[in-house]
């Protein structure tokens, strides 16, 4: 079925201006219709939320809507789904939350692969509470995290595991179903970081086995905020610091003040733009009777398909230039290329593509023991993501710059 990009790319405002956006991983760009569902929800009648007038209603149905959509993106319960400013802030909240029962003699397992969002936390909540910490190595040679090294470190004094469904920086997808099998046969939790998987694969949280599951909507067409999912039933055993007269509802007793109505309608609007562009590639209608999961199953098939096309091509092109180094090896990857240049820093080679017009920046991007690992210290490489809007004429003009650049 052909996949229609030029149409795809008339939703997006900001490809006009005529940058092409290697920077997917660090936030696509935002269509037409998200842009415009915030600002309705923040000019229309809002108020704090209620059922008693309009603008009552228009905030507590932007809530529960936001809530039914990222269920569906995300395969869970919308009673398991809390809002946040950020993937970070989600995650430095759950640690203080999950480490007050934490004892010395407790471990704590986190992966070199990870962002740093999925380590810092957890290192500084064991810290506190006299817990230990114990570190788990990815293959520098080929990228992988296989769940025989994380099963391998797992004891009975094993209480979380964290680890990422994929690497923002390589691209590496972990066997997260697999590593949540091992963790929870040592009795322990499994803390996901799902901000570059949930861009790049139909995420299915109970097929996963992730215990919390966190990611950005930023990252896939919607605006800047953070999102975690859990079993409603897990949340309710979590008591957050909260003020007294607030809710203890779950999931409103983790989300401190008043919400962000505006920012939610553009969650929203971003999964049901999502769910509908398998439609709008193809220029088929789906059945009047798709749900918008099966819907969203759809595209992310055609947007799966569309990427790997893209990226097999950068890769058949990266393969013929002199000095480059292409460090994403694993089996199974996003569409994430990250790239070193023979006595050349990554960094000049993003400032060249940059005066070309390509954006795609150089950098260890926050994962900095993935990139001490690798041998990259803290300046990582160039790192070419991508997006569903990006085209094949984008990938060769990419490429003819730093062909270029590999033979100065």
């Amino acid at each position: 079925m052909t996949y229609d990009v030029e149409t795809l790319r008339t939703s997006f405002p900001a490809l006009a201006a005529g940058t092409v956006h290697f920077d997917g991983p660090g936030g696509t760009q935002t269509p037409r219709v998200v842009g415009e569902a915030i600002a309705a929800t923040l000019t229309g009648p809002l108020s704090i939320r209620g059922r008693r007038s309009a603008s009552e209603r228009n905030a507590d149905d932007a809530v529960t809507e936001f809530r039914a959509a990222m269920a569906d993106l995300l395969g869970a319960d919308s009673l398991g789904i809390v809002y946040g400013r950020s993937a970070t802030q989600l995650t430095y909240d759950f640690s203080r939350h999950l480490s007050r029962d934490w004892v010395p003699g407790d471990e704590i397992v986190v992966s070199r692969l990870d962002h740093d969002a999925n380590i810092r936390p957890w290192l500084q909540a064991a810290d506190r509470a006299g817990a230990t910490v114990v570190w788990v190595d990815f293959d520098p040679a080929t990228g992988e995290l296989p769940v025989a090294a994380v099963a391998a470190v797992l004891t009975e004094r094993t209480r979380l595991v964290a680890v990422t469904a994929a690497s923002n920086l390589i691209g590496t997808r972990p066997d997260i179903a697999g590593i949540a099998a091992a963790v929870h046969d040592a009795g322990a939790a499994l803390f996901v970081d799902g901000v570059h998987y949930t861009p790049h694969a139909f995420v299915d949280l109970t097929a996963l086995g992730a215990d919390f599951f966190v990611c950005s909507p930023y990252k896939f067409f919607g605006p800047h905020c953070g999102v975690l999912a859990a079993d409603p039933a897990v949340l309710a055993g979590i008591h957050p610091d909260k003020l007294l007269p607030s809710t203890d509802v779950v999931p409103e007793r983790f989300e401190l003040g008043t919400l962000p109505y505006e920012t939610m309608a553009g969650v929203t609007a971003a999964v049901d733009f999502l769910a509908g562009l398998g439609d709008l590639v193809t220029g088929v209608t789906s059945r009047p009777s798709s749900s918008r999961r099966e819907r969203l199953r759809a595209s992310h098939r055609l947007v799966e398909a569309h990427e790997n096309s893209l990226r097999e091509r950068l890769e058949a092109g990266l393969a013929d230039l002199p000095g480059v180094t292409v460090y994403s090896r694993a089996a199974h990857r996003t569409p994430t290329v990250l790239v070193g240049f023979a006595g050349r820093a990554a960094e000049a080679a993003a400032e060249r593509l940059a005066a070309r017009g390509v954006l795609a920046p150089a950098g260890s991007f926050y994962a900095l023991e993935a990139s001490r690992h690798l041998g990259l210290g803290e300046a990582g490489g160039l790192r070419i993501g991508l997006a569903p809007y990006n085209t094949a004429a984008e990938i060769d003009a990419l490429l003819a710059v730093l062909g270029e650049f590999s033979r100065d």
